[in-house]
C-alpha cells in the first residue's frame, strides 16, 4: 500500500468516525466540506430527508475571485451562506469531512460564520 492510499484511507476513517455522531437535521442541516488538490467543494445536507439543500464549489465561485485557493475557498464559504440565508438556514452542524480543520476547510468555515451561519 503506498503512502497517498494510506493517507485517503485514514481521512476515510476519521470521517466515518465523526459521521456518527454530526447529524443533520431540517432545523440544524450538516454542512460537509470536501477538499480535493484542486477544488473545495461545501454541501448542506438535510440527512433526514436525505437531501441536499445548498451546494457550491471553488470550482464555480474561485474562477470569479482569484487564482489563490485560500481566497477562493473564502469566497465558496461567503456564497455558501448567503445562499443558505436564501433558503432560509441560519444554523448547521459543521462536518470537516476528515479533513484538517486548517487551511481551505477553514477559510470555508470562518467565511460561512461571517456569513451569518451559526455553528
Amino acid at each position: 500500500m503506498n503512502t497517498a492510499s494510506k493517507k485517503q484511507l485514514g481521512r476515510e476513517r476519521r470521517h466515518n468516525r465523526i459521521r456518527k455522531s454530526v447529524v443533520g437535521t431540517a432545523a440544524r442541516p450538516r454542512l460537509a466540506v470536501y477538499k480535493s488538490n484542486r477544488y473545495v467543494h461545501a454541501q448542506i445536507i438535510d440527512d433526514a430527508a436525505g437531501k441536499t439543500l445548498v451546494a457550491g464549489s471553488t470550482k464555480e465561485v474561485g474562477a470569479k475571485v482569484a487564482a489563490k485557493k485560500g481566497e477562493a475557498a473564502k469566497a465558496l464559504g461567503a456564497e455558501l451562506a448567503k445562499k443558505a440565508k436564501a433558503a432560509g438556514i441560519e444554523s448547521v452542524v459543521f462536518d470537516r469531512g476528515g479533513f484538517r480543520y486548517t487551511g481551505r476547510v477553514a477559510a470555508v468555515a470562518e467565511a460561512a460564520r461571517e456569513g451569518g451561519l451559526k455553528f
